[in-house]
């Protein structure tokens, strides 16, 4: 496949290629920066190029010298052409310094005066080539930078590939790009081994979807819907190249393509990758257009669609590098999505329908059939519409809503402007399944479409409710609607309740206003019974039930049990708003961790079988959520980045999952990302106007700010969700759980008597609600505020009370943070001396260890930092013979008592190995867990413990 110079990326456009190439990027810059060479390679359009501009613009300045070359397929056959860019600049510089043979012979190559060949003046050629890179080495850094290597003519390769190899030791770098296809291409090998010993092949692989979206918004193309954004990804195969030039094609195309077609491809990606089309037969290429019309063509659907000899048709394509050759695959598989794009855009539009007709009879999947008739047939037909409907309503029970989406969209276009169902009705359930997959922008389009040609008010307020829906969070934006929402439903209850669960939602989201949003609820609950829409009135009792139970509201228990009544509707069942959702969130609050797994991990796979995008990103957000609880933080990290990637692929619930990574991140992962996570959240949050996600966006970021050591940022942060969920009218702790996270950072930085107010506030309406963790972080938090005072013993008990509840109540992390603040205590304690000694080291050091064994298995990496941190700031005085100091020995294992005794006896560790029969590495392994748990330093201190015991 050839790419044509004007295919080629600006220079000017630096900042692309940091879009999904950061990792490579940086190896690249690291092997550079060591003195090393570089060799990118990967396909055609992959992006080499662009890296390689902006690595030799990046270096250039530590080089005294950059020599460059940039080869071309139409002048590979010129000999030296490549060298006579790389040395022509120079050649009068260095040619003086080169011996006469070697001058005349490079001169004669690289000026044409004379005739010159590799076989003729090879041996001269070749060390006047490695001379005069030394000798513009000599003088300082020498960057070679070559292009395109694989077009390089063979003697300029030749010749670079000598010097090359014998250039160790001295400054000359290599930065070179070659392109090679395919992912296990080994074709890199051989420019490989004619570069420096040192060099380091990079490959260029494809995008992932989200960075070909970032691409396509860098390059002005942000506009486009994320499920054309998704076919671009898919037909460009991820290639940078290929994706910007669909992306530009799309943007200049006044129509965009009819459901279930392909992208348009311009012109110019045609030409590129159907080059070698032109070799084909007649047959061979209506084979190919047949195959490339079917979703999952094969060779014996080819032969049912009527194509006889689509075997050896499809040898030939192949030969000719136009399929992937797969023996043991059944399918018929282009070399790249773009060549089967390209083929059938390329196609007259009666050979189109005449594939479709084809496949229409020969596809075995009835909504295969179904598609193919509408892509056959042209104007309306009520049977086709039919058939497209059933096939919507198939592909809908089968988990594929977005399948359903656009074959709704084909039976909105076959039916008749008389039919029934009606065009508008089609429409809007194909709108519908659009939400349900994730495409809330190709929904909103649909329902705008429908309100500027509908007057049947049934329709227009179900499009109202439909775009309203695809603002989600940001329903500020659509305030507008709203009215004329309520004048469209008239009196009617049934459309009168849609648009008042809506306004119980925006209560929440826009205004931030609990009771009102409860009571919007509760009145759209009511109209929906009245009109006898039980779906509509299930939604409105699960959300008044979610606002009741983060209210902290006695009526939350019943209002739950009213929306798990029977009749249910199977679509509100798993529904992330319905009552499923609702009683996982009462279960997760009330502490009752096990039931709300199992009750999570069932509404997920139960959303995942029907393909719905959103309640499977929040359903995973909630498994995440009581998987970090539990102390799971390795599980919850990896279920909280996957509901953040199907967020940001989907662009639904991007804030809210954000958030919860941040946690996740701050209790298993890395403290930079968790504040980097935290602060995107709060800032969408602020942008949207989400007063309710503000708040839980902020109480990330606090919790953040505390695992990062930053106290006063804790403070400040939290401080702000206390004063919004006052306001908004929230009383449970459970919601949020940052109370005890506030205490603490006020504990550390001087503010004891704030943090008791914190803490008793809290603890009335935990005690009121019945949450018994929230209590026992309470009672942890305060046992830090009495050790700030200088009660410690009493601190202790109250730790020790508040761990042993945690892990009884299955909180392993918060189980473990109160076995790490037992540890801390001495540094809490005003007018300590440097560092705890005797029986209070001896507790020290078991919390430590304890806290360090919990950490571990909840795979707390963050938590283990610090308490490494911890460690190693202590100063631990040598230990005093106190009358505590036999007390301490109480604290260690029977072999390790058994050890401290013999060292007590003057016994060297040699010895102790032989009476106790082990090996002496043990034995020094035991004192070290000795040491750390009396809190000494050596044997020394020991002894002073003995002598502190005969004193006694």
């Amino acid at each position: 496949m050839t790419v044509r110079r004007d295919f080629q990326e600006s220079a000017r456009c630096r900042p692309d290629l940091v879009i999904g190439r950061e990792e490579l990027f940086t190896a690249a810059r690291d092997q550079l920066a060591s003195g090393g060479s570089v060799l990118l390679h990967g396909p055609a359009g992959i992006g080499k190029s662009t890296v390689l501009r902006a690595l030799a613009e990046e270096y250039a300045a530590t080089a005294r010298t950059v020599l460059r070359c940039s080869a071309t397929e139409s002048e590979s056959h010129l000999p030296f052409l490549a060298l006579a860019d790389l040395l022509g600049l120079v050649l009068d510089d260095v040619a003086p310094r080169l011996p006469a043979a070697q001058r005349t012979a490079l001169e004669s190559a690289l000026t044409g005066r004379g005739e010159s060949s590799l076989q003729r003046d090879g041996l001269a050629l070749r060390l006047a080539v490695l001379s005069a890179l030394r000798a513009l080495a000599a003088r300082g850094p020498v960057l070679l930078v070559a292009d395109d290597l694989q077009w390089l003519d063979p003697a300029s390769a030749e010749l670079l590939g000598f010097a090359a190899r014998r250039l160790g030791g001295t400054p000359v770098q290599l930065l070179c790009a070659v392109r090679t296809e395919g992912q296990e291409s080994q074709e890199y090998d051989r420019h490989l081994r004619a570069c420096p010993p040192d060099t380091h092949a990079v490959r260029l692989g494809p995008l992932t979807r989200t960075q070909v979206a970032h691409l396509l918004d860098h390059r002005g193309h942000g506009d486009l819907p994320r499920s054309t954004v998704r076919e671009i990804h898919r037909t460009s195969g991820g290639n940078p190249l290929f994706a910007l030039e669909l992306g530009r094609a799309l943007a200049e195309s006044p129509t965009p393509p009819r459901p279930g077609e392909p992208l348009p491809v311009p012109t110019s990606l045609r030409a590129l990758v159907l080059s070698r089309l032109d070799m084909l037969s007649v047959e061979a290429r209506r084979t190919l257009l047949v195959a490339s019309a079917g979703a999952r063509p094969t060779p014996a659907l080819l032969h049912a669609a009527g194509r006889e000899h689509a075997e050896a048709e499809c040898a030939q394509a192949a030969e000719l590098g136009l399929l992937a050759t797969e023996p043991d695959a059944p399918a018929v598989r282009f070399a790249h999505p773009l060549i089967s794009a390209a083929l059938y855009a390329e196609a007259p539009a009666h050979e189109r329908r005449a594939a479709h007709a084809a496949l229409s009879t020969a596809a075995s999947d009835p909504i295969e059939r179904a598609r193919h008739l509408a892509l056959a047939t042209t104007g309306t037909d009520p049977e086709v519409a039919a058939r497209l409907a059933e096939a919507a309503s198939l592909a809908r029970d089968r988990g594929a809503p977005s399948v359903a989406a656009h074959l709704g969209l084909l039976a909105a276009r076959h039916t008749p402007c008389c039919g029934v169902p009606s065009q508008e009705e089609r429409r809007l359930q194909a709108a519908e399944d659009a939400i349900t997959a994730g495409e809330v922008d190709l929904a909103r389009d649909i329902a705008r479409e429908v309100l500027t040609r509908a007057s049947v008010p049934a329709d227009r307020v179900r499009a109202w409710m439909i775009v309203i829906d695809t603002a989600g969070h940001t329903m500020a934006e659509v305030d507008a609607v709203f009215p004329q929402a309520l004048a469209d439903a008239g009196d009617d209850p049934r459309l009168l309740a849609l648009v008042h669960y809506q306004l119980a939602w925006r209560a929440l989201i826009v205004e931030g206003d609990f009771t009102e949003a409860r009571q919007a609820a509760a009145h759209a609950a009511e109209l929906a019974a009245r009109g006898k829409d039980r779906r509509t009135e299930l939604l409105a009792l699960a959300f008044q039930a979610q606002t009741e139970t983060l209210m902290g509201h006695p009526e939350a228990p019943r209002t739950i049990k009213r929306a798990l009544r029977e009749p249910q509707d199977p679509r509100v069942a798993c529904h992330h708003n319905g009552a499923g959702s609702a009683r996982f969130r009462w279960l997760v609050m009330g502490d009752q961790l096990a039931e709300a797994r199992a009750t999570v991990t069932a509404l997920l796979r139960e959303v995942r079988r029907r393909g719905s995008v959103e309640s499977e990103v929040h359903f995973l957000r909630g498994l995440a959520e009581t998987e970090l609880r539990a102390g799971h933080c390795g599980r919850a990290l990896e279920l909280a980045r996957e509901s953040l990637r199907l967020a940001r692929d989907s662009g639904i619930g991007e804030t809210a999952s954000a958030m919860l990574t941040s946690l996740a991140e701050a209790s298993g992962g890395d403290v930079d990302r968790a504040l980097a996570l935290a602060r995107e959240a709060v800032e969408h949050a602020e942008q949207d106007g989400d007063q309710m996600y503000l708040s839980r966006a902020l109480g990330a970021l606090g919790h953040a700010q505390l695992v990062a050591g930053d106290p006063a940022g804790t403070v400040r942060s939290l401080r702000r969700v206390r004063s919004l969920e006052l306001d908004l009218g929230i009383t449970d702790p459970a919601r949020g759980r940052w109370q005890g996270d506030l205490a603490e950072a006020l504990v550390r930085i001087g503010e004891p008597a704030e943090a008791q107010d914190v803490i008793d506030v809290s603890r009335e309406h935990a005690l009121r609600l019945g949450r018994e963790s929230v209590l026992a972080v309470l009672d942890r938090a305060e046992a830090l505020v009495r050790a700030a005072r200088g009660d410690v013993e009493a601190a202790i008990a109250q730790l020790t009370s508040a761990q042993d509840r945690l892990g009884k109540l299955g909180y392993g992390l918060e189980e473990a943070r109160a076995a790490f603040a037992l540890s801390r205590l001495p540094a809490l304690r005003p007018g300590r001396a440097p560092g705890p000694g005797g029986a209070e080291a001896a507790r020290v050091g078991a919390a430590a260890d304890e806290a360090a064994r919990m950490f571990r298995r909840c795979r707390a990496l963050p938590w283990l930092r610090q308490l490494d941190e911890a460690r190693a700031t202590r100063e631990p005085e040598p230990a005093r013979a106190v009358p505590g100091a036999l007390d301490a020995l109480d604290i260690l294992a029977a072999m390790e008592r058994q050890v401290a005794a013999l060292v007590m006896e003057g016994a060297t560790n040699r010895e102790i190995a032989a009476r106790l029969f082990i090996s002496v590495k043990t034995v020094e392994a035991t004192l070290t867990r000795v040491y750390r748990k009396l809190g000494i330093r050596s044997r020394v201190d020991i002894v002073r413990l003995a002598a502190g015991r005969r004193a006694n």
